[in-house]
């Protein structure tokens, strides 16, 4: 049989042999918005919470829109433009806003690929698209601090915004149970310093930093008191299908909203089945997600509810431009140079971490519980061997030599990576 992976910008063919007893993991079908571009229009108007847009921002005069940074494949065509001519009827310049990347950590989005993530001309020559750059002490607000200890510094265009958009997708996340929301402000347009601590190993160590994880989940605290000192944010969220297209669109206020969004997506994500395999095969959700083997591990982590301990899991990812950061590579070469269980240790007594060590944290997870291949085409031999894990030179043949190695020939494939979580039904 054959089963398409979702891999950079298109799909990876895998043939399996017939004699494999394969489950293919998909989220159920999901109902399609028919018309999208009206049902923006539609929840702009009709809001959770807040007041349509247009009466929401009367009477101000700025506004700053949040959009997450290439790594989400969040519609953006769809919505900058029914945002912006919200605000502009509401009586608010063109000059007067901005569109903010909310790159966390994460690099800039520029030129032609500034223009992908728009995803509508209209918007960039209309009104100023710009970066947020967590390094930059002097472009962030002190917020003060959560109960907790999180530094809240926050980019000041979107602090001193006297209407305040966050726009995103919501889909499982590895760390934060969810993403979009609460997540697009923290770690979004974070400084570094409150990024760092609440990414530190107390709190990524918590067993309530998982997938589809809200109550009791530290991130999500720290990122829920973050907002909500920020005053009244107007939210816009979305759910995709796995063919990326609009399967649901709300607007409202910030937490409200977000939390009808995550209960749309957790009938679909959450996939639940009868018994763990000794062989996982998955991906790392293809373009954009897979540009770097940085986000390659939110794949690995994803299925490993349904992984036999000491099972093998097979994950494609097209990396193609290449490790991540030179802080990533740092890290890689750490837990390389020391093994899993001394790299956490040395991670412990941290109270800021170092940038992007969070996700070499979070690799030793799959690393614990079974044998990680990997299957690339965009890492050289320096990168493949800081990623820790065994490379394969064909998803094939690391199925077939998991199932002669463990004799059971049932596997499950995740063609869509982490934006599908199986679980097992017997915990």
């Amino acid at each position: 049989m054959r089963i398409e992976l979702n891999y950079g910008r298109g799909t990876l063919p895998v043939d399996l042999p017939d004699d494999l007893q394969v489950t293919v993991v998909r989220k159920p079908s999901m109902p399609l918005l028919p018309a999208p571009a009206a049902a923006v229009r539609a929840a702009l108007a009709a809001p959770t919470g807040l007041p349509p847009l247009t009466q929401f921002a009367r009477g101000r005069n700025s506004a700053c829109i949040l959009i997450c940074d290439i790594t989400r494949p969040v519609p953006n065509g769809l919505l900058l433009r029914p945002l912006i001519e919200a605000l502009a009827a509401s009586g608010i310049a063109h000059d007067r806003i901005t569109v903010l990347v909310a790159t966390g950590m994460h690099r800039p989005n520029l030129g032609a690929e500034l223009a992908e993530l728009v995803g509508d001309p209209w918007v960039l020559a209309h009104v100023a698209v710009e970066n947020h750059d967590a390094n930059d002490d002097d472009a962030h607000d002190d917020l003060g601090s959560t109960p907790h200890g999180t530094p809240i510094k926050l980019d000041r265009r979107f602090t001193r915004a006297a209407v305040k958009i966050v726009t995103g997708l919501v889909e499982p996340h590895f760390m934060a149970g969810y993403s979009g929301g609460r997540k697009v402000i923290a770690p979004g347009i974070a400084h570094r310093d409150t990024i760092t601590t609440f990414h530190s190993h107390r709190f990524m160590a918590d067993p309530r930093a998982d997938n589809l994880v809200l109550d009791g989940n530290p991130l999500h605290r720290e990122q829920l008191a973050i907002a909500q000192l920020l005053g009244p944010v107007f939210g816009v969220n979305t759910v995709l299908d796995e063919h990326r297209r609009l399967a649901f669109v709300n607007a409202g206020e910030l937490i409200a909203s977000h939390l009808g969004a995550v209960a749309v997506t957790e009938r679909s994500a959450r996939v639940v089945l009868p018994h763990r395999f000794q062989t996982v095969v998955t991906s790392a959700a293809g373009y954009p997600l897979d540009k770097t083997y940085y986000q390659t591990v939110k794949g690995m982590v994803s299925p490993l509810g349904i992984l036999v301990a000491g099972g093998t899991l097979v994950i494609a990812s097209a990396c193609e431009e290449g490790l991540g950061s030179r802080h990533f590579a740092a890290a890689q070469q750490q837990l390389v140079a020391l093994g899993p269980a001394a790299f956490v240790r040395t991670l412990e007594p941290k109270r800021f971490a170092d940038i992007d060590e969070w996700q070499t944290q979070m690799q030793v997870k799959p690393m614990r519980a079974g044998q990680v291949q990997l299957y690339t085409t965009g890492l050289d031999a320096a990168a493949l061997a800081l990623t820790g894990v065994s490379r394969t030179e064909s998803v094939a043949a690391a199925v077939a030599a998991s199932v002669a190695q463990s004799g059971d020939r049932r596997v499950a494939i995740v063609p869509e990576g982490p934006y599908v979580v199986p679980v097992c039904a017997t915990g």
